[in-house]
């Protein structure tokens, strides 16, 4: 019996120093071009950012997406070129063939090391074409892929409308500067970096300090709106407006939306809530610059997440779920036949695209032992509420807290693999190969990132995933079976 079987009294969290195997965060253009269908992408960086997307994406040049690449070459390196005026010339051939409603330009290592001035382009850019520009620096020095999409929506958000005019809001917050319940969210004039935060400013995740709801003077004519940010597929945001919709909940904006034109609105009086565990800085935006109130809750991954989601919402409102212990006693019913070829067997997840302590909790309410839990990074207060619904799981199940390892290093993850054999590794793409050479079963982890596995209904998903190489190796050693029986017959004969 190993150490990562003895039973602890808690989660523990360590930290090691390995590199960072994962996509470039670049790689978020891929779904957030078909998820704003109004807008246009324009990566600004090296080929070697254009090879990515081309050979990542696999998009066909005839297909027209609706995403380019602005490559810097020498001339721009050596500052012969005025960026600005080569940026303002792709932008307007861009706005004559595609007449996109929002240019995003997408920030790259190259522009960072360059120190090119992208946010002080844009707005004068932006008088002279007529087309919003949003600046993200969706670059490779963060830390997994996922988070690209964590600094668009963070822009983005900053875009959005308040519904209040600028005269107004001085006079709401001179008046409620005082008020208890806005005295955990700072003033609108406070400068803070969302990318250079210290501890104490991230304190407003804490449950605490977040949500304190319902507020005691909350009547149906000042009931705050619901948006959630985080992209999905529109499939995927009806199940859960429809979920949601049950519980008399109804959601007023998305963000992003479908179309930039539609952004939802934000401010003081505005209720947010997360879909996905990777969004931390978009979180501290909304809270800190748009003063909406943030929803600490798990997030919707497994009919458990989505449960308690919902729950979270539910509490919020100061609303009583209604039959939601029922329909999730109905999905796991319904995933029973699934669930049975994953119980009892070990997974192993390396760490790759933030969606790793979601998907252990998911696997471990199904009865697998999960060994440890790599993640690139990991903002605790962000995932607060998941990583209590984890321990509330690992308790219910009886089962070993994981260990939950941050920047884990590869060279001792693999000596762990081979010391606790698991069933099952997720791991990224670059050591799925290396690990099955050495008949160690593998799942890409990046194919939960472009699944539906959000919601009740697509729990299933998840599952189909998970089994699938273990369901491979079965027919496999069946196969393998049968070839020895038919041989030793005819050897017989």
């Amino acid at each position: 019996m190993t150490n990562f079987l003895k039973e602890k009294e808690k989660l523990t969290f360590e930290c090691e120093t390995g590199n960072y195997h994962t996509f470039c965060p670049i790689s978020c253009v891929s779904w957030l071009y078909q998820k704003i269908e109004d807008s246009f992408f324009l990566v600004i960086g090296t080929k070697t950012c254009g090879y990515f997307l081309q050979n990542a994406l696999g998009v066909m040049i005839f297909a027209e997406p609706r995403y380019a690449m602005a490559e810097l070459e020498e001339s721009d390196i050596s500052a012969k070129l005025n960026d600005y005026k080569e940026l303002k010339r792709l932008c307007l051939q861009i706005k004559e063939d595609r007449n996109p409603s929002v240019i995003v330009w997408i920030g790259t290592c190259t522009t960072e090391i360059l120190k090119m001035d992208l946010e002080g382009m844009a707005p004068q850019l932006e008088k002279e074409i007529g087309i919003p520009i949003v600046v993200a620096r969706a670059n490779g020095l963060d830390y997994a892929f996922t988070q690209g999409e964590d600094t668009v929506l963070a822009a983005m958000a900053q875009r959005c409308p308040t519904g209040i005019s600028e005269t107004s809001i001085e006079t709401i917050i001179e008046k409620e500067s005082n008020s208890e319940s806005f005295s955990n969210f700072p003033k609108p004039s406070t400068k803070i970096s969302s990318n250079s935060l210290s501890n104490s400013d991230l304190e407003v995740f804490s449950e605490n300090k977040t949500l304190n709801f319902p507020p005691e003077n909350m009547n149906s004519s000042n009931v705050p709106s619901l948006v959630l940010f985080g992209s999905i597929p529109n499939t995927v945001a009806t199940q859960l407006k429809m979920e949601l919709n049950k519980q008399g909940i109804d959601i007023s904006g998305w963000l992003p939306s479908t179309r930039y034109s539609d952004l939802p609105v934000l401010n003081k009086n505005t209720f947010v809530c997360a879909i996905n565990p990777f969004l931390s800085r978009t979180a501290t935006t909304l809270m800190r610059r748009r003063q909406c109130k943030f929803i600490s809750a798990p997030f919707p991954i497994g009919p458990d997440g989505t449960r308690a989601w919902i729950e979270k919402i539910c509490s919020a409102y100061g609303k009583k779920p209604v039959g939601l212990e029922e329909r999730e006693a109905k999905i796991w019913e319904s995933l029973e036949d699934s669930i049975k070829l994953i119980r009892g067997k070990s997974v192993f997840f390396m760490g790759d695209n933030l969606l790793e302590i979601s998907l252990a909790r998911f696997l471990i309410r199904c009865g697998m032992i999960v060994y440890e839990i790599g993640i690139p990074y990991m903002d605790r207060r962000f995932q607060a509420a998941e990583i209590a619904l984890l321990e509330k799981t690992c308790l219910d199940m009886n089962v070993p807290f994981p260990r939950i390892v941050e920047k884990p290093d590869n060279y001792y993850q693999i000596s762990r693999i081979r010391e606790l054999q698991p069933d099952l590794v997720i791991t990224g793409m670059a050591h799925a190969n290396p690990l099955e050479a050495r008949n160690i079963t593998t799942k890409w982890s990046v194919e939960f990132t472009f699944s539906q596995i959000h919601g009740f209904t697509n729990a299933r998903d998840i599952l189909d995933l998970v089994t699938r190489p273990l369901r491979r190796n079965k027919n496999i050693n069946l196969f393998s079976e049968m070839q020895d029986s038919k041989n030793s017959s005819f050897v017989k004969k």
